[in-house]
Parts: structure tokens; sequence; C-alpha cells
């Protein structure tokens, strides 16, 4: 029986961009994903969605993966010939593994699209994203610190988050903690509960902790554990922060940076696939330790 007094979080995607495994990486995770008997379960590209109904859904960012994604959710399937019980969609940055997947719902569908005006802005420079006909889906610019309703029994608050420019429009030096319309977490209110919702974020400012704290659930940016942790691998040269995403480890790290704001559960999402913490093992352990949880694709937390 559904719970029409419960906001429900349903993790479509918790891997950041690429996925676990990504296709062109050979990293211990990767190949452990691979490998039907390596314990280590594929996942995909980062996205979540919420309902407070259980009828109708929104989308918090709409990953490469989205078909996959909502084929593997029962609660996402048609109801009926042409039909959908996603009513919106809502995109927190424009990088590509968070809107890409706008072009999967071209299929003359009515949804309601919300972005911030920047990051709108980036949909309307690309006539690709015209797949998305107006008849159909309604694009409603998002400003700041505004409450809107994002879906039936859900109001949604976007706020500014330290980050960068998507990867495709970055110049020689870009600045990795600008905060304004490029880069925002989501505030989710409803049945008397508060989720927040920061897949990316480059740094956690006293602002920010001012907002979050007291929290009844986080979902938090986990790209890589630790700041160099891709020339560790030798995936790459790029630090998380110069990736425009905190470490969870470390001076500065998220794990340390959370403590004491008393949020009910935090759940780690956006993890690169050299994160360390998908297996078992010490950095698991040490998020774990401090009372944190590593998401995964299918993970559904109810509050009621």
């Amino acid at each position: 029986m559904e719970d029409n007094n419960a906001i429900r979080a349903l993790v479509l995607g918790a891997a950041a961009g690429g996925g676990l495994p990504q296709w062109n990486c050979g990293c211990a995770n990767c190949r452990l994903a691979r490998n039907p008997n390596g314990g280590l379960r594929p996942q995909t590209q980062s996205s979540l969605a919420v309902t407070a109904n259980g009828h109708d859904w929104a989308l918090l960012n709409a990953s490469p993966d989205i078909r996959s994604q909502i084929e593997a959710n029962p609660v996402l399937h048609p109801r009926a010939l042409r039909d959908t019980p996603i009513a919106s969609v809502l995109v927190t940055n424009g990088d590509i593994d968070h809107i890409a997947g706008l072009l999967i719902l071209r299929e003359k569908q009515p949804f309601r699209l919300f972005t911030t005006p920047a990051i709108g802005d980036i949909l309307a420079a690309n006539p690709v994203f015209e797949v998305l006909d107006s008849n159909c889906v309604e694009r409603i610019t998002v400003a700041l610190d505004q409450p809107f309703t994002l879906v039936n029994g859900i109001e949604a608050t976007l706020f500014a988050v330290p980050g960068k420019l998507p990867l495709f429009m970055e110049g020689e030096n870009p600045e990795t903690a600008l905060e304004g319309e490029q880069t925002v977490g989501v505030e989710l209110t409803g049945s008397g509960k508060r989720i927040y919702y920061i897949p990316g974020c480059g740094r956690l400012t006293d602002r920010l902790t001012d907002r979050i704290g007291g929290a009844d659930l986080l979902f938090f940016d986990g790209t890589v554990f630790n700041d160099d942790e891709m020339a560790r691998a030798g995936t790459g040269l790029k630090t998380g922060r110069r990736m425009g995403h905190m470490p969870m480890s470390g001076e500065g790290g998220s794990i340390d940076a959370l403590k004491g704001l008393a949020i009910g559960r935090t759940i780690y999402v956006h993890i690169n696939n050299t994160n360390p913490v998908w297996q078992q093992g010490p950095e698991r352990r040490a998020a774990e330790q401090a009372g944190y949880e590593i998401g995964y694709d299918g993970m559904e937390v109810h509050l009621t």
C-alpha cells in the first residue's frame, strides 16, 4: 500500500559521469564491475527521483542512462499506451551527465523542465535540445532561493553551490568554486520533512552548512575520496577540486566538514568510478564509521 504521507527518494544513478564501469576504463573498480563474479555491481550516472504520492514523480537531473534507469524502476513505467509518471525534470548544472538524458525524453511526452536562467541558456544555445517539443515540454526558469512546486506535494528551492562551468564551456584556467546559477543544490520540503540534493560541490561554505544543518536527509557529492585519486589510479591528472568536487577525505573533505550538522541521514552520490568506497575497505569503513552511507542504483528512502 502506498504511503501518501511520505516523501520517497529513489536513487536512479549513483555514479558520476561515465558510470561504473566507464566505457574506456580498466581501473580496479571497472574491472570488478564488468566481472559477473567480481562482487561490484555496475552503477549508472547521477540522477534522483522523488515523489510524495507514489504516482507523480520528479527527476533531479537527466543522465545519459535515463532510459535504462526508467526500465529498471517499475514505478516510472508507463501506465497507459502513451504515459509516464514523470511529471517534471529539474537540472542542477549543465554537465553532460546531467542534461544528455533530456534527448531521450523527446517522444512528444508532456512534462515540466525546471532550470536556472544560466542552465536554461546552455540548453537554449544548443539547437539539439529543440527536439523537446515546446508544445509538450514546458521550460520553466527558476530564480535562486525562490520556492516553487516541483511535483504534487513537494516544494523545491534552488540555491547556489560552489562549482564550475561544464567541461565543454571551460577556459584555460576555470574558476572551480563559482557561486551562482551554474551549479545549484536543491532543497525539497513536504510532509514536514526537509531533504537536500547536492551532487556537485566544490567547497562546503559556512552559508551552505547553515542551510543544510538539521536536515532529515542529504544526498551529497561523493565524486572522489582523495583529492588526487585519479592520479593515484593512473586515470588522469585532474584533482577532485579541479573538477569542481570537494573530496570526501583529507583537509577540507566532506567527511569532516559535514560532522556536527545534525543531519538525519547523509548518502553519498555522484561517485566516480575510481572512488575506493565502491569496495569494502578502509575508505568505505571511514565513511560508514563517520555515519555516512554510500548510495547505489535502486536505493530508496521513505521519509514519513
